[in-house]
């Protein structure tokens, strides 16, 4: 699959500038959770880009979850992700090859303990927004702040819903300027790609900051 055209303020500009590694070498292996509320995207952005046939948890919506899975502004949807969706993207035209391992969580929040072991090992995550209906993305934007796994946000531009901008988005979310805010389609394979590769960036910024905050400083005792 062809590279998405990077953004101009796409932070994984960084991986797609570095030196390229020997043609033979191993990509690098990394784990990225696509999370969101309920209906956000997040099955299908999985199987837009995976390379492989996505495993998928898929079940019915029934009578007896009515009451507990709103499907205000979603009427259509008839599935839902009970355990998780695992797709593959290799991306070995960047200056880093890379292999992605994806994991879609369920959105509910009643799946909060999942979340914790699916997040385990992960670079980072896409937290998918869907801002017709914006309140069930709250859940999942603090649980990521809480845990500490790095994040972006973007905003699945679903047919006939209303267009805001990132900068709205943002606002809505509170979420500091730190936090990369994207739109996409999900059914699009380039469009996640991107996001993927922006997320990719992200992490790599944010293990670097952390890395200079937490190296030792020398003294004048040192000295």
């Amino acid at each position: 699959m062809p590279s998405p055209t990077p953004r101009p303020d796409d932070p994984a500009a960084v991986l797609r500038t570095s030196p390229r590694p020997h043609a033979d070498a191993a990509p690098t292996v990394l784990k990225i959770v696509i999370a969101g509320g309920f209906g956000a995207g997040k099955t299908t952005a999985v199987g837009a880009v995976s390379e492989i046939t996505p495993l998928s948890t898929e079940e019915y919506l029934t009578e007896a979850s009515a009451d507990v899975d709103s499907l205000a502004g979603i009427e259509a949807k008839r599935t839902t992700t009970v355990a998780f969706d695992f797709g593959r993207l290799s991306l070995p035209d960047a200056p880093v090859p890379l292999e992605l391992f994806l994991f879609g969580m369920p959105g509910q929040d009643r799946f909060v303990d999942l979340w914790y072991d699916l997040s385990r090992g992960a670079v980072g995550t896409v937290v998918l927004v869907d801002t017709r209906r914006m309140e069930s993305s709250f859940t999942p934007v603090s649980f990521f702040e809480d845990i500490g796994l790095p994040f972006v946000v973007a905003v699945n531009q679903f047919d006939g819903a209303h267009r805001y901008q990132p900068e709205q988005v943002r606002t809505a979310l509170e979420l500091p300027a730190s936090v990369p805010v994207v739109t996409c389609d999900a059914r699009d394979p380039n469009h996640v790609a991107g996001v993927l590769l922006t997320l990719v960036g992200h992490a790599v910024k944010n293990a670097s900051a952390s890395r200079v905050h937490h190296a030792p400083t020398t003294t004048f005792q040192d000295a």
